[in-house]
């Protein structure tokens, strides 16, 4: 493919001194692949980074208004007489930034946010209690199927508005009786509201509103569609049928409901699908698929040391303080003591220590004679550390609660970070979940003609999502990054990943006139997903943009456009510009980057490798990320 025209001209360089740099003058051709190469401490990333990236960055604030760049802080001028040429620069270095729990390889390529937007439009809801298929009619269509179902029987029509919650409903029943209501169906049975009426608090209850009792003919539609009207503003968009002989219920909505038990969902929006937002996040961990909880092991390491000797981590040895007044008090009446052995305390002793107690204990104290006595319940040494931790909505604690903190899978959501709801809506068969969890290889394949597994409704609305979604997951596959999901944390990754995932993004943002600066983005690639990787580079110089790669990979530098080659050596002794040109021209040159890509130097195999001291390393089913339960030694 040839490069699109872009801006004729060069990044020029005058100059440079930025730290080992020797006042080096060096032209870079625009919409070419550049890469920077030679001795590691030779310059290369204080040439790259250090001089082109940071002035770019520099103009860039420059742009700014006085008043916005006093927030956003003035950026040094670096060490250099003069850069002409520089387009708009974006650095994609290799280091892992992304620290935010929150963060996965799906949102930062923006895949998930096509997903959910996918699902909130394109897929079908089934009930968590029967998986039956949800329904939603119009209210039209509720009255003809109100007339099919129940033509010729005597039939009471019921507003849902209290489903399994506990409570007396004593003003709940004054209010229905002010707005002219007179009966209500309470755990089964119709009762008349009367004054003053109340349930017992302490249990479950089941209350529909009656609206109306009326046999259901063909000959009074209008009757039906008034109380059906009126039921459904009463019980939120959803209606219940009961058939007065039978006493079988039909429920009807214009929400997405079970046809069978009644449930209904909330309409999905692309949110109801985002752990970021408390419409979707699993309630127990909040969105972070993990759980933190205080480790008993290292709450107490020796359970053969007495809480006197410091037994209890956290607290230490004995000390004349509230808390160990508070286990003094515990010790009395559990019949104990502090200087008994952890072990040998009492079962429901310890609980009380570990995980606190409403009960009551009686604390008595002395101070300059005084005695006095209180009553204080505890609250437990795990809880504490747990409470404390857990103030932070993010999952990182105080450090001093930390050290006691092991991370654990949610277990309501299993890691998934969704509400269980969610995990209902399906598209060919699969929850979002479920595509989450997929390494982006099978993911890509699952996605390959999914439009002709798809009704015509669902092709209607997701052709669009699903050109973008294949593009993108396209791009992971072409930076060698397959063996990631989409579910995968950021703060998991390594550099190297990270780095190409924000390459991957930039191809997929499909800008132009930007100068891109990589930092070795080769490292830990097998050689096949080598070339795919200078595939993508190439297509991003092909669609207008100027590429600058520091790299020491052979193959990147055989392939690329333009060579610049630092040196002659390291620190004091580098800082120069050895050689220049295209890889055949660089091949020609006597710097030590041509004898090697020359073939004239080599690095030799050795004839015998060091033998082994016979000691080992041993893992034994490792799960980490995806390592699948692997032995290895």
């Amino acid at each position: 493919m040839e490069p699109q025209k872009g801006e004729a001209g060069e990044v020029i360089v005058q100059g440079a001194r930025v730290h080992n740099l020797k006042n080096i003058d060096v032209t870079i051709p625009r919409n070419k692949l550049t890469v920077i190469t030679g001795l590691s401490g030779s310059g290369k990333s204080s040439l790259a980074f250090d001089t082109i990236y940071t002035e770019g960055q520099r103009r860039y604030i420059e742009t700014f208004s006085a008043y916005a760049r006093q927030f956003m802080g003035n950026m040094e001028r670096p060490d250099v007489d003069k850069i002409t040429g520089l387009s708009p620069v974006i650095s994609i270095e290799q280091k892992s930034t992304n620290r935010n729990p929150r963060s996965t390889v799906g949102t930062i390529t923006e895949i998930y946010d096509f997903l959910r937007l996918l699902y909130a439009r394109a897929s079908i809801a089934y009930s968590y209690n029967t998986g039956e298929e949800m329904v939603r009619y119009t209210e039209e269509q509720i009255v003809r199927l109100i007339e099919n179902d129940f033509l010729n029987k005597k039939t009471a029509i019921l507003s849902p508005i209290v489903r399994g919650r506990k409570g007396h409903y004593r003003e709940l029943f004054e209010q229905l009786q002010r707005k002219g209501f007179l009966y209500v169906r309470i755990n089964g049975e119709i009762t008349e509201i009367r004054p003053g009426m109340k349930l017992d608090r302490y249990k479950i209850h089941h209350i529909e509103l009656l609206i109306d009792k009326l046999p259901v003919s063909n000959e009074d539609s209008k009757r039906l569609a008034s109380s059906v009207a009126t039921a459904m503003n009463h019980g939120k968009g959803t209606i219940m049928v009961l058939d007065m002989e039978s006493q079988s219920i039909r429920y009807y909505s214009r929400n997405l409901m079970c046809p069978t038990t009644g449930i209904s969902y909330d309409e999905p929006a692309p949110h109801s699908f985002s752990f970021n937002s408390p419409r979707g996040a699993c309630p127990r961990c909040n969105g972070l698929g993990t759980v933190a909880e205080a480790d008993i092991k290292r709450v107490i390491p020796d359970p053969k040391l007495s809480i006197k000797k410091g037994g209890i981590q956290p607290l230490g040895p004995y000390k004349s303080s509230l808390i160990f007044w508070q286990l003094d008090a515990i010790a009395q009446k559990y019949g104990f003591d502090l200087n008994d052995p952890i072990e040998s305390i009492p079962e429901d002793a310890l609980n009380v220590i570990l995980y606190g107690s409403e009960e009551q204990f009686t604390l008595k104290h002395q101070s300059l004679g005084v005695k006095s006595n209180y009553f204080l319940s505890f609250e437990g040494i795990i809880s504490y550390i747990q409470n404390i931790h857990n103030e932070d909505l993010n999952g990182h604690g105080p450090k001093w609660a930390q050290q006691f903190i092991q991370y654990a899978v949610c277990p309501v959501c299993h890691g998934t970070r969704l509400k269980d709801e969610v995990k209902w809506f399906r598209v060919d068969g699969k929850d979002i979940t479920q595509l989450s969890r997929m390494d982006i290889e099978t993911l890509t394949q699952w996605f390959d003609k999914l439009e002709d597994r798809l009704n015509n409704r669902q092709k209607a609305i997701a052709t669009e999502l699903l050109k973008e979604i294949r593009e993108r997951l396209t791009f992971l596959m072409d930076v060698g990054l397959g063996y990631l999901s989409l579910g995968r944390g950021a703060a998991s990754l390594s550099g190297g990943e990270s780095q190409r995932i924000r390459l991957a993004t930039q191809i997929g943002s499909k800008l132009v006139n930007v100068l891109y600066i990589l930092d070795e983005p080769s490292i830990g690639l097998h050689q096949r997903d080598n070339i795919r990787l200078i595939d993508s580079l190439r297509q991003l110089r092909d669609s207008g943009n100027s590429v600058i790669v520091v790299e020491h990979d052979e193959e990147m530098i055989l392939s690329a456009d333009h060579v610049v080659d630092m040196g002659p050596k390291a620190g004091r002794h580098g800082g120069q510009i050895v050689a220049t040109g295209t890889p055949k021209e660089i091949a020609k040159s006597n710097s030590l980057t041509a004898c090697y890509i020359s073939h004239k130097k080599r690095i030799p195999i050795p004839k015998s490798r060091r033998e082994r001291n016979g000691k080992s390393l041993v893992l034994i089913g490792a799960k980490g990320n995806n390592l699948k339960d692997i032995t290895v030694e």
